[in-house]
């Protein structure tokens, strides 16, 4: 082996140029050859690998003399013996060698190598060194795994440069909405093999499911969901739809983002829906307006209510009571009439009597039982004028005029003259009467 690796030595600089034969010696006539500092010509390194290998089982130049003239077509190199089992045994082993390492692969990051033997998938290698058995036995195909793949929906580039047949989706309402939207995928680590033999076009076929599933999303919404508060429910019920699509299909493909670029009306519509979306918004601005207005007054009205119900629980107790009160005078009224009747009855009489002329301006005198002494109760007089809502002056002179035209009519003479007895009981009753009252 030590002699085989100095033999073929790849480091060796006399390969091409005939520098060394029969197992390593010095060719005496390369000497007289002018050197060359170039590259090695390719003919030359074939006929000194010839010579050398040759050598190695034993080839002597010129058809056995160990230094005659070179055979093999007159250009000066042995041929090698075609028939020598060690040359092809050797030729074998060294093809086999070679077969055997052009099965070693490197796996960048990021990808995986599909190994297939006669086309039929046996495994998946991960990143690093790998071997596999060299071709034509095994073949593999590299699969980035970890690039995120992207592609629009709706539009190229800019949402100028629309695609109408993919954007336009109609609503469950009947109306139609322009949707522009953009799916982000990659492979799954143990999708790839699904990704290259499932489907023969796997990308078309996300994007295909992505337009289904939008399409079947927007149909089930209305008009205005679909245009403001539901963009992101809508996406994301799309890339749910979308990934059960492509898993039943077993793509090995798993979706990353599904993001709505843009929603609007039809431009052949876009004005009346401006004017349609201003008066829905003016309805949402008097909506609020009334819903404060209601705030406001609710509360306010509220408490008139409950201030209304308190008064009438006090009349309530107000009237109760009275009823209570009077019905518990009566009855006692009614013991004492049974008891007295006669003065009960005028007792009743006399106090009725008083609460009749306790609102009257008059006063009245009993001329029968008077005399010239008139008692005025002047004190009652100005303090019931004072309450009187006229000016206290005038009611005061009416009082005083009213009293002296009864002080004047009962000083007028009499026919008869003033009794000197007291007066009986029952005029003294009656002088009880007499009293002045003034509103």
């Amino acid at each position: 082996m030590r002699s085989i690796s100095k033999i073929f030595n790849l480091n060796d600089p006399g390969w091409g140029r005939g520098g060394r034969n029969d197992g390593g010696r010095q060719e005496d006539d390369n000497a007289r050859r002018p050197q060359n500092d170039g590259p090695p010509d390719l003919d030359e390194v074939w006929k000194d690998f010839n010579n050398r290998l040759g050598s190695l089982f034993g080839n002597k130049r010129g058809g056995g003399s160990p230094r005659g003239p070179r055979s093999g077509g007159g250009n000066g190199m042995p041929s090698l013996p075609s028939n020598s089992p060690r040359l092809l045994g050797v030729v074998a082993l060294i093809a086999l060698v070679i077969w055997g390492l052009s099965g070693f692969m490197i796996v960048q990051e990021g990808q995986v190598a599909v190994v297939t033997r006669f086309g039929k998938y046996i495994k998946t290698l991960p990143p690093g060194l790998q071997w596999r058995v060299p071709y034509p036995i095994d073949d593999h195909q590299m699969v980035n795994i970890a690039q995120l793949r992207t592609f629009e929906v709706g539009y190229r580039g800019t949402a100028r440069n629309k695609v109408l047949p993919e954007s336009l989706m109609l609503t469950t309402d009947e109306n139609i909405v322009d949707v522009q939207y953009v799916v982000q995928y990659r492979l799954n680590p143990d999708g790839a093999p699904d990704y290259l033999f499932r489907t023969s076009m796997p990308d078309e076929s996300v994007r295909q499911a992505a337009e289904t599933a939008m399409r079947e999303i927007v149909g089930r919404k209305t008009m205005d969901f679909v245009l403001y508060e539901g963009r992101t429910e809508v996406a994301t019920e799309v890339h749910n739809l979308a990934q059960s699509i492509l898993d039943r299909y077993q793509t090995g493909i798993q979706i990353s983002t599904v993001a709505i670029q843009n929603v609007q009306p039809p431009e052949q519509v876009q004005a009346a829906f401006d004017d349609a979306v201003k008066a829905g918004q003016d309805r949402e601005r008097q909506i609020n307006e009334g819903n404060a207005y209601a705030n406001q007054v609710l509360p306010q009205a509220e408490g008139q209510v409950a201030r209304m119900l308190q008064d009438a629980e006090g009349y309530r107790a107000k009237v109760v009571g009275d009823a209570e009160g009077d019905t518990a005078r009566f009855t006692s009224i009614e013991a004492e009439f049974a008891k007295a009747p006669e003065i009960t009855r005028q007792r009743m009489h006399l106090a009725t009597m008083e609460q009749i002329l306790e609102s009257s301006a008059k006063v009245l005198i009993d001329a029968d039982s008077s005399n010239n002494m008139l008692y005025l109760p002047l004190d009652k007089i100005m303090s019931q004028a004072a309450r009187d809502h006229r000016p206290a002056g005038s009611s005061s002179i009416e009082a005083t005029t009213g009293a002296a035209a009864a002080a004047n009519s009962s000083s007028r003479p009499s026919t008869s003259p003033a009794p000197a007895t007291p007066a009986p009981a029952n005029s003294a009753a009656r002088n009880a009467l007499i009293s002045p009252y003034s509103r």
